[in-house]
């Protein structure tokens, strides 16, 4: 709701708990809503395989259609609220995690939303999470309404979630966590106003580049399933091998089954594979109980051998041509809703701030702090209305600052290049000193409103 700045129907937004449904919201040329059973018999649409999750998960599965700015390089999957306590013990009558798997497989973007209120990570919510290995890459934190809390209660609060996390997702590095308020009222608490803005315009860049990344994202889930069918492709035909021809087949298939973590670890040093690249050894066990072994294919030398072809020889054309498509077309970048609001005009990030300090003022905005500046200019000797390198860094290494920082300074400072710094010049470095010491960035070329006035060139005016 907050990134399209609009209503879709379906939508409910309250403190109870309220969507009991999956939502794709899509791009559409007029409103409205489609039912699962419809939506999976959709060819246009990528939802066709989910008809295996069965009637009850298709009636708790729409598709919401509007003509929506944003909608047109993103679609959104809304899932169901998690349930916590008493609600858990409540079956969905569908596998909700086998349906959140399904979806974490096939987007390039997943957002966990947390309240500053309330952390708690629920059962289900940690079988949610759990549900997404594999895809750690993909998840992004939200830490929401964190407005209603003031700095001290954040920090424990960013605390102890960053701690709940840690318990559930096992990965060494630290999840992104985009904290602020994400609605369009005013901030309850305005202590973090900027921290907030900057978090929001972070997220908002992560989801704004998706469309550019999504071609290279497909390419990466091919070469990642070709990999396991051919891992998978080793697991059966060893499995096939090993069956007797006549009696005792079932003894076999059972022995089989319960040795399988010792064929991974054979198979790992016969081929030279990765433990990472083998499925869940509980999940295959199960699998393997309602299938026939004597009916499974022995391993094709030749098809296997096309993979590696593939995986070594064409995928890296493959994306030589990708990146050479996308270097000739325009930069896709999602626009409208929120986006929209940061963009431009006096509200976006950073606008008046740092270096953008005065961009829009006639005045030099270093001039109010000219007088200061002077008082030490004249206290560093000049010579002919200038100080020398080693005077000016006398002064400028009182800051604190690295040598490399202050280098760069130095070269945006002397305007004319003559190693040297009048009263303007030197004002400007201790300005934009000033600038790196609030903690902005400084800016590659010095732009033209931090020009001093004796430096500027006179407008040629054409006859």
């Amino acid at each position: 709701r907050y990134l399209l700045e609009q209503d879709f129907p379906g939508m409910r937004i309250g403190p109870e708990p309220t969507t009991d449904s999956f939502i794709a919201v899509m791009y559409g040329d007029s409103e409205g809503n489609v039912p699962g059973n419809a939506l999976v018999v959709d060819p246009k649409k990528p939802f066709r395989k989910l008809s295996r999750f069965g009637n009850a998960f298709l009636n708790r599965f729409m598709c919401s259609q509007l003509p929506n700015q944003v909608l047109k390089s993103i679609s959104i999957i809304d899932s169901p609220g998690i349930l916590s306590g008493e609600k858990q013990r409540i079956s969905r009558g569908y596998d909700f995690c086998q349906v959140l798997q399904w979806f974490a497989e096939r987007v390039d973007r997943i957002i966990l939303l947390f309240d500053a209120h309330k952390l708690d990570i629920s059962d289900e919510f940690s079988e949610a999470i759990k549900s997404f290995r594999g895809q750690d890459d993909k998840i992004r934190v939200v830490l929401n309404k964190a407005d209603q809390v003031d700095t001290q209660q954040l920090m424990r609060v960013y605390g102890a979630l960053m701690w709940s996390l840690g318990k559930v997702i096992n990965t060494p590095e630290v999840l992104r966590v985009y904290i602020g308020s994400f609605w369009a009222h005013p901030l309850r608490n305005t202590e973090n106003r900027r921290l907030f803005e900057a978090e929001a315009q972070d997220l908002f860049k992560d989801i704004q580049s998706l469309p550019q990344k999504a071609a290279v994202r497909k390419l990466n889930d091919l070469i990642k399933r070709a990999r396991l069918a051919k891992v998978h492709a080793y697991i059966i035909s060893y499995l096939k091998k090993e069956m007797p021809s006549v009696f005792g087949k079932e003894n076999k298939k059972k022995e089989l089954i319960s040795r399988l973590p010792e064929i991974y670890i054979q198979l790992q040093r016969e081929y030279h594979i990765s433990a990472g690249d083998f499925p869940e050894v509980k999940k295959m066990q199960e699998l393997l109980e309602t299938c026939d072994f004597t009916k499974f294919h022995s391993l094709k030398p030749k098809l296997i051998e096309a993979v590696d072809n593939m995986l070594a020889n064409k995928i890296a054309s493959l994306m030589s041509l990708i990146s050479q498509e996308e270097s000739n077309m325009p930069t896709e970048i999602v626009h409208g809703g929120a986006f929209d609001g940061t963009m431009a005009g006096p509200f976006g990030q950073g606008y008046g701030e740092g270096a953008k300090e005065g961009a829009d003022e006639d005045e030099w905005v270093v001039a109010k702090d000219k007088p200061a500046y002077d008082e030490i200019f004249y206290t560093l000797s000049p010579i002919n209305g200038k100080i020398s390198g080693i005077s000016a860094k006398k002064e400028m290494v009182t800051s604190k600052l690295p040598n490399s920082v202050l280098g760069k300074i130095w070269k945006l400072a002397d305007c004319d290049g003559d190693g040297m710094l009048d009263d303007e010049e030197f004002a400007l470095a201790k300005h934009l000193i000033k600038i790196k010491l609030d903690g902005y960035e400084l800016p590659g070329t010095l732009p033209s409103h931090l020009v001093p006035p004796s430096h500027r060139k006179p407008f040629q005016t054409a006859e």
